[in-house]
């Protein structure tokens, strides 16, 4: 196809209506589940075990809508076993339809390497993504266009963060790219995110643009066969503090609410052991810094073991994994990778390095040239040598990229967007600075119990959620309560939207 078909083809996708009608709605194909599969390629570690949880009614719907082929948005507040789910539907979906033609993408290197998938951007063939995304771009990378023709189910992860006019253009490239009149061009699409805590970053030049959100995109309805909401929190057992934290997603808080939150604004310098948050990076570097250097004590430089070619090798850089972290004795360190979940060695525990060990049967000179690990106390109380781990990019069924690193980062400061996804014992944070929409009810969701929230400079002006996601949520729930209504089922049963019925 040559360049004027694709300006046309531009110019065509710049005077759409606006209307989701004007999308053709995704076929539903039934996919038949079995043990399949490409294994060429495949790292020892992304076996994955067969999930021991038991699947909540929202989840188990979701599993069988997946199973079936259809597309599906899932939405969910912090704590609500998305990314548990998530592994559970990429799992079954690479079993089901091979390993090659499913790809795993999420909006943020942090979110993609923790899924062992690539960015958005990388998937799509987007080189600039401070630029508009256009089919011709993308037309003349081989091998994006390969991914784009091959992809039979894409998962994107945090697609809070995803504009909706980047959404748009994805939507338009796929249906040309593959030659099809579906939305998607017939790709099943499964979508997580809370459009409630992190908004999407605005692009240069695009600051004021009209569709913030991807659920703004005009091919959001037709997008989705299923759009869901998770109600149950795992992550805090007290009903009392999550109720009061589901409040402040939605930008509420009672008096009493108000009360209750004040019992935990520290009134003294909190505990050193605390991982503090903050909502810009430039406090967390200061703050890990100056209690490094406060330590004053000798300790070794763990470097990154990369390999692969770029943009992939570049993907690792904005995951979890440094490229280089200084550690010492004392140093308060965060796990940023489970390893033994039985023994509460998961992403975000925290603790002390107490040493350093230099093992006999490991080679590990190529991050530390003194061939030593560091040996971490846990605030559970159990002692660990910490050894290395690596963080793949997948595209598709092959490995293109990896990191071999010590999964830890120093832990005396955090930031807001970094933390996204854990769950932390402690935290304490200083509600007097800056916080935009969604950054409160982000930080203090972290924190497994009431007992282990320390705040200061409470004020509950900043406690703001942004009108338009509160909007799309309202909508959701509405579609819902209608759905019910008509086919005589409780609420909590559907809790969701077809969006079938959604676009009547």
């Amino acid at each position: 196809m040559g360049t004027r078909a694709f300006a046309m083809l531009k110019c065509a996708y710049r005077n759409y209506s606006g209307k989701s009608a004007a999308y053709p709605r995704k076929s539903t194909v039934g996919v038949e589940l079995h043990e399949a599969g490409n294994k060429k390629n495949r790292p020892k570690s992304s076996r994955t075990r067969a999930s021991p949880l038991e699947w909540t009614e929202e989840q188990t719907r979701i599993i069988s809508a997946v199973s079936g082929g259809r597309s599906v948005f899932i939405a969910g507040s912090a704590g609500t076993g998305k990314t548990a789910l998530l592994k559970h539907i990429i799992k079954l979906l690479k079993d089901s339809l091979g390993r090659s033609t499913v790809f795993v993408t999420a909006s943020t290197g942090v979110a993609a390497c923790a899924l062992r998938g690539q960015t958005l951007h990388s998937f799509a063939g987007i080189k600039n993504p401070g630029r508009e995304a256009s089919a011709l771009d993308i037309y003349m990378d081989k091998k994006a266009c390969k991914r784009w023709r091959k992809v039979r189910a894409l998962f994107i992860d945090e697609i809070s963060m995803v504009d909706g006019e980047l959404f748009d253009n994805l939507e338009c490239i796929a249906r040309e790219l593959r030659e099809s009149g579906e939305t998607w061009g017939g790709i099943q699409l499964i979508a997580t995110g809370d459009f409630l805590q992190l908004p999407p970053i605005p692009r240069k030049g695009n600051c004021l643009s009209s569709k913030q959100f991807a659920f703004e995109a005009d091919c959001w309805q037709s997008s989705f066969d299923l759009q869901i909401e998770l109600t149950k929190v795992f992550r805090q057992s007290d009903e009392r503090l999550v109720k009061v934290l589901q409040g402040i997603r939605k930008g509420e808080i009672s008096p009493d609410d108000w009360e209750f939150l004040e019992q935990s604004c520290a009134t003294d310098e909190p505990d050193p052991s605390v991982v503090r948050l903050y909502p810009r990076n430039e406090d967390v570097n200061e703050v890990n810094n100056y209690k490094i250097e406060e330590l004053a004590a000798e300790g070794y430089v763990f470097s990154a073991a990369d390999s692969g070619s770029d943009p992939w090798k570049r993907q690792l850089k904005r995951g979890m994994a440094p490229d280089e972290i200084f550690l010492c004795k004392g140093a308060r360190v965060m796990l940023i990778k489970n390893k033994n979940t039985s023994r509460g060695l998961v992403n975000g525990a925290v603790g002390t390095v107490v040493g350093f060990v230099k093992p006999e049967d490991m080679v590990v000179s190529d991050l530390c040239c003194e061939g030593i690990l560091p040996m971490v106390k846990f605030d559970s109380g159990r002692t660990v040598v910490i050894e290395p781990e690596t963080w793949y990019v997948v595209d598709g069924d092959s490995v293109v990229a990896q990191r071999k690193q010590i999964p830890l980062i120093l832990a005396w400061a955090l930031s807001i967007h970094k933390c996204q996804g854990m769950s932390l014992d402690s935290l304490h944070t200083d509600l007097t600075r800056s916080f935009g929409y969604g950054m409160v009810y982000v930080a203090l969701s972290r924190v497994r119990s009431l007992s282990g929230l320390h705040l200061s400079g409470f004020d509950p002006t900043i406690i703001k959620a942004n009108p338009k996601a509160l909007e799309f949520y309202q909508r959701l729930a509405h579609q819902c309560d209608k759905r019910s209504k008509d086919d005589g089922s409780s609420e909590e049963e559907h809790n969701c939207s077809d969006s079938v019925d959604s676009s009547s």
